[in-house]
This record gives structure tokens, sequence and C-alpha cells, in this order.
């Protein structure tokens, strides 16, 4: 495997035309274009075609995690006459409870890592805003206690001993569709920017590649014999992080946070430790799964916290063991019996494994994607993934044939072994 720290941004560069960025979905998900990469073949089809694609009795890993309503705006107090300014507090990763379903069900406080908007206008001083909650009036205010690297630790505080923070934010928060759809969040997005089997709360942006599935598309896969399995990667603000540094070595990944169950483990080993992914961060927690392994096989007495995954690791193990890794097969048993020993019925940890060229990639075998922006960390993933160069193949062929790009545009099946 190849040290990717010195691969230059400005080759993953490409003409996106703002007119071929999707501001909006098509009124039927599984209507949307389908890239196929068979091999050294591309064509072009429908999404509900899809399950024909895929070989009959494998396995299908998708992420169901549901995007939250993580926007919220406040008003900072005015002298009369006057409108306060406008400060947005966008929601990143739970601070206080630091677990995704303690917080959703927290009452009365809780604290979260965010970034604010209008910053300089909210030097101190709590904000304050009025709540319809299921009728009831409910005050929320919200206190800026550290900023450290653009982000802030917010402490929201609100009445009513039975009002949960998920209710807070369903009654005042804002879904937060990508920025560079350059517009306001509508209340359509609330249905068509989640996944038809998003279940667990805790993404500020949705798994886009999910978007295209519909009933009629998953009953399909269930009809030829496909599997399904579903892990969670909550997508932080980090996936619209744009690369700055010219070498992607200057390039710091955020943390997410995986959950895994066992079944997901169970279903990867009935297959050989091979699937196919739906979307990128399928892919980076899957991915990220071999290396869990790896870390276990070395430390059997590895605890949860022993297990994340760090954003160059991949490449220093590889580089460490010139002989020869593990099986993929090998690291999942590895998982398996280590959740056995420890009685734990789901892997709880995060990653911030960057996916580049020179990446050798071990359980994904097919990928179900979206068109990335240009100089993307998730354009690596995939030019890694179909082989440094083809990228350029596959985006022209999309360009020329009138597929549509980013979180709402058209989807590809990438297999890169016919």
């Amino acid at each position: 495997m190849s040290d990717p720290k010195n691969i230059k941004i400005a080759d993953y560069a490409y003409d996106l035309p703002d007119e071929r960025i999707a501001r909006y979905p098509l009124a039927e998900r599984d209507a949307s274009k389908l890239l196929v990469m068979r091999g050294a073949d591309i064509s072009q089809h429908t999404f509900r075609e899809l399950p024909d694609m895929l070989p009959e009795g494998s396995l299908v890993v998708m992420n169901n995690t549901r995007v939250i309503q993580a926007r919220l705006h406040f008003r900072k107090a005015a002298a009369e006459g006057l409108t306060g300014a406008l400060i947005e507090v966008f929601c990143l990763e739970p601070a206080s409870p630091s677990d995704y379903v303690l917080m959703f069900q927290q009452t009365r406080s809780c604290q979260w890592h965010c970034l604010v908007g209008n910053s300089k206008k909210w030097k101190g001083g709590t904000l304050s805003r009025q709540l319809d909650v299921d009728g009831r009036e409910v005050t929320l205010t919200a206190t800026r206690d550290d900023a450290q690297g653009g982000e802030s630790l917010i402490t929201f505080v609100w009445d009513g001993d039975d009002v949960t923070w998920a209710q807070v934010l369903e009654a005042c928060g804002e879904l937060p569709i990508p920025p560079y759809l350059n517009r306001a969040t509508e209340e359509s997005d609330k249905q068509t920017y989640q996944t038809v089997y998003s279940k667990v709360e805790g993404s500020v942006a949705a798994p886009t590649a999910g978007l295209h599935f519909t009933p009629r598309v998953l009953a399909q896969l269930d009809s030829r014999g496909i599997e399904r399995a579903e892990l969670t990667l909550h997508v932080g603000a980090g996936t619209f992080k744009p690369v700055k540094s010219s070498l992607i070595g200057g390039h710091a990944m955020h943390a997410e946070w995986i959950y895994v169950p066992r079944a997901v483990i169970d279903a990867l080993l009935r297959h050989g430790g091979e699937c196919t992914a739906v979307g990128t961060t399928s892919v980076r927690t899957l991915e990220s799964l071999y290396y869990i392994g790896l870390h276990i096989i070395a430390n059997h007495d590895a605890t949860e916290a022993d297990l994340r995954i760090e954003q160059w690791e991949p490449y220093e193990i590889a580089g460490a063991h010139p002989e020869g890794l593990p099986t993929a097969t090998e690291a999942l048993e590895a998982i398996a019996e280590w959740m056995d020993r420890h009685a734990i019925g789901a892997l709880h940890t995060a990653t911030r494994i960057i996916i580049a060229p020179g990446y050798k990639y071990h359980i994904v075998k097919r990928m179900v994607t979206n068109f990335h922006q240009p100089q993307s960390t998730l354009l690596l993933l995939v030019s890694a993934f179909i082989g440094d160069g083809r990228w350029r193949e596959v985006y022209r062929f999309a360009l020329d044939n009138g597929f549509r790009f980013l979180s709402y545009g058209d989807s590809s099946l990438l297999m890169p072994e016919a």
C-alpha cells in the first residue's frame, strides 16, 4: 500500500457546471439514472434496475442513520425598536451525554459540539427562544461555554420535565441540507432528504446513495435472494469539509461514530467477508471493521475505546506488515469472538479512516454511490476503489450523458471486478 499523503488534490479536479448539480430530487426516487461500471464496461440504466445488476444471493449493506434537524436559530435581544442579530447554532456531535440514543432521550438540558453562524455577534450571555412543543410553550436557552478550532461547546436548557431533546429539535430545528444546493430548507426535504430505511437519529447529512431506494427496489432485492444488513454511521459536517491543503497529508478527517450490530458481522461471514456497500459512509464503516478486527487480533483484551480507527492507520499497518495481513474473514471472526467474549450485541466505536488511491479494499467488492464534488475525499475513495485514473472515465460518461450530480443527483453501481 503506497503512502497517500503526497497525493495532490488538484489531480482530482473536474469541471462541474452549476446546472448539473441537482437542487431537488426526482418525484420518483428509483427513476433516477444509474451508471453501471462492470469491469471495463460502462452503461446507463435506471436505479430500479439495480437488483438485476447485483449477484443473486449476495449481500447489500446500508447505513440506516437518520438526519436530525440540527440547525437552530436564535435572535439576540436588541434595544427598543431594533432587531437583534440572528445567530445560527449547528449541532455537530453530542458532548453530554455523548451517547446518541441517550442524548435524544435527554430532558431539561444537554451539551453539544456546535458550529456558530454569525459568531462575532454572540460574544457572551444566554440566547433564548420560545417553542411550541405539542401545544405547550417551552423556553429554550443556549449558552456558549467554550470555543476551540472553530467549534463551540453549547449548553442547551429547556423547561418541561417530560420534554425530550428529540422533541425540542422537532419543534424548532431545521434540516441541514448541503450548502452547495444554494437554497433554503423546504418542508419537502424532511422526507426527501431521508432514506426510506432511516431509523437511528444522529446525522447532520444524509447517506445520499441510499436516497434512491424505494420499497419496490427493496422488495426486488428480497425476491432475488439478496440479503440486506444495516449498520449505522452518523454523518458529521466533515463530509462537506473541503480539502484546503495542496497535499492530502494536510487534511484532517473528523471522527464519526459507528454502530455495527452482531447480525452484520454474521451476515458478512456468511458471504465470505464480501458485500455491496450502499454509500461511502457504509464503505468507511465496513473497511474500518477490517482494521478493528486487526486491533483485536493484536490485543485480545482490547476495549471499545481501543478500537477507534485513526486516519492514517491502514497505511501504517500495511507498511509495517510487508509479509501480508489477515484475511477479511479472519478479521471478522476475531470481532465475532470478541463480541461473544464480552457479551456485546453491537460494536460501538468511531472511525477517522481516509480512503485514497493506494488503499487496498478488504470487504467492499461492489459500491453504490452518487457523483461527488471535485477535489473531495469522497472522490479519492471512489478512485481508490475502481483504480486511479478510471474515475475520470466514469465521470466523463456521467457528464456526457446528462447525469445529475451530488446529494439529490443520480447514482452509480461500481463493480471493478467484472
